[in-house]
């Protein structure tokens, strides 16, 4: 169904075509990026989720900012449909179709990439997801289904590696969920099956054209939090297969992790939080591959009505475990990470801090990497690897202009090994540019339209240095 919508957004096209056609130049190609925003522009509002740490749209100030242990346990809020007339018809229905959430998402992405060796990865895709979700039956089993799909616009086989497409550069649509939701009580579910997580080390990831998704069993719950009360929020289960970004078929956990055999991922955590202060850990275990384990600490403070502070602490730990089948020898490596910010009038300034032990290169091969120090191109977590990063954002809807936010960062990091044989290697600089306009009111509500550029330079390996671009529009339909 999916695939077929784009047909007829973009008209008749022949796969081999898209792929192979050589546009005549950047300028062709910047002025469909523009026709498409303009599509989207005159159309009706709503925004798709492309939320990970520094995937997040850019917040005001520090009291809405959300650390990766705080995420594991958000449910996404459903938003009213576009169709309100077919909802009111719904509503002497049973609450298993009443409460039936659909929607149409869409999703344009723009990426080039110059790489370090001198080479390109390029190509601009175009498609997004129908997701569907029913309310309870008997006030207690609900069911979902969403599909995903990504399609080439401008797709060059020599330029393969960005991950919008199926390596190839082929297009693809994908079941990516398919699931039961089970209420037991309350705000506590069993999820069966196919569905999306957002973990710190087992999450979306979701900043390409589709996201992570996960085969796993699972139990999330909240107690507290009425009347001034602490929040206790917590899950934990099984997850034995993922699908990764870009691609249609699923895989076991230890195969995604680079090991030859199958293995799944048992995990569970806590968060709890009480008026400014949340705290909270999670660990993942896989048999004979590895053991993740994470926590963290956050704190906010308002000085004035204007003024806000934030303090923010994580520590990740990571070693193999029974047979060791991941590097085929033991290791074991930790990553500690700290934050400071202050906001006043829509401005953030951050600062943040990571070291990495050297017994090994820090792994992330379920997720988007949750440390302070990781941005759009690197992740700054190699073995014994030290990284300060200073941040600026700011939201300009203080100065009327409705959803327009942009940020600058810079990261250096240094004193990295090579941890088998201890000797020192590159230190590596990247400097980070974003502008969003993502209004919050009005006709356009919900549009996220996105420019970054990232610069990476390699100090000590010739100077090579990589360029990034991306341009995304999302766009997000709830059709009830």
């Amino acid at each position: 169904m999916m695939t077929n919508l784009i047909h007829t957004c973009c008209g008749n096209y022949r796969p081999g075509l898209l792929k192979n056609s050589a546009f005549s130049g950047r300028i062709l190609l910047s002025t469909g990026i523009s026709l498409m925003i303009l599509m989207l522009w005159a159309s009706a509002p709503a925004l798709a989720d492309e939320a990970i740490s520094q995937e997040e749209p850019t917040p005001g100030s520090v009291k809405e900012e959300v650390v990766p242990m705080e995420r594991s346990f958000m449910e996404k809020l459903s938003r009213p449909g576009f169709f309100p007339w077919l909802k009111e018809q719904l509503k002497d229905t049973t609450p298993f179709i009443r409460d039936t959430n659909l929607d149409l998402n869409l999703r344009t992405y723009y990426f080039d990439r110059n790489k370090f060796d001198d080479t390109e990865t390029l190509a601009w895709a175009i498609g997004g997801a129908l997701a569907y979700r029913s309310g309870f039956f008997l006030d207690h089993v609900g069911v979902g289904a969403t599909l995903y799909t990504s399609q080439p616009i401008y797709a060059p086989d020599h330029k393969d590696g960005t991950l919008l497409l199926k390596p190839g550069q082929e297009r693809y649509t994908v079941l990516g969920q398919l699931f039961s939701r089970v209420k037991v009580v309350d705000e506590n579910f069993f999820n069966i099956y196919r569905y999306e997580y957002n973990t710190p080390y087992l999450n979306k990831n979701d900043n390409r054209m589709t996201p992570n998704t996960f085969e796993g069993y699972t139990f999330t719950g909240a107690a507290g939090g009425k009347d001034g009360a602490p929040k206790f929020n917590y899950g934990g289960g099984y997850i034995e297969k993922i699908k990764p970004r870009n691609t249609d078929h699923f895989t076991s956990m230890s195969q995604a992790a680079g090991a030859n055999v199958k293995r799944g991922v048992v995990l569970g955590g806590a968060n709890t939080s009480f008026n400014n202060f949340t705290i909270g850990a999670i660990d993942y275990y896989s048999d004979d591959i590895i053991n993740i384990g994470y926590a963290e600490a956050k704190y906010t403070l308002a000085l004035t009505e204007r003024v806000g502070l934030l303090f923010a602490a994580q520590f990740t730990d990571q070693r193999s475990t029974g047979d060791d089948i991941l590097k085929g020898s033991s290791f074991n490596t930790n990553q500690t990470g700290l934050k400071a910010e202050a906001s006043s009038g829509g401005g953030i300034i951050s600062l943040a801090y990571t070291i990495d032990s050297d017994g090994a290169d820090l792994q992330n091969p379920w997720s988007s990497f949750p440390g302070y120090t990781s941005v759009q191109v690197q992740d700054f977590n190699r073995a014994g690897e030290q990284a300060f990063m200073v941040k600026g954002s700011y939201d300009f809807s203080h100065l009327d202009l409705d959803g327009v936010t942009a940020y600058v960062l810079w990261v250096h990091g240094w004193d990295a090994v090579n941890p088998l044989t201890k000797a020192e290697v590159y230190n590596q600089d990247e400097v980070d540019y974003d502008i969003q306009w993502k209004p919050k009111s009005g006709s356009l509500k919900g549009l996220w339209f996105r420019v970054r550029y990232a610069d990476v330079n390699q100090r000590g390996m010739g100077n090579a240095s990589l360029t990034d671009l991306r341009v995304i529009v999302n766009y997000d339909l709830p059709l009830l």
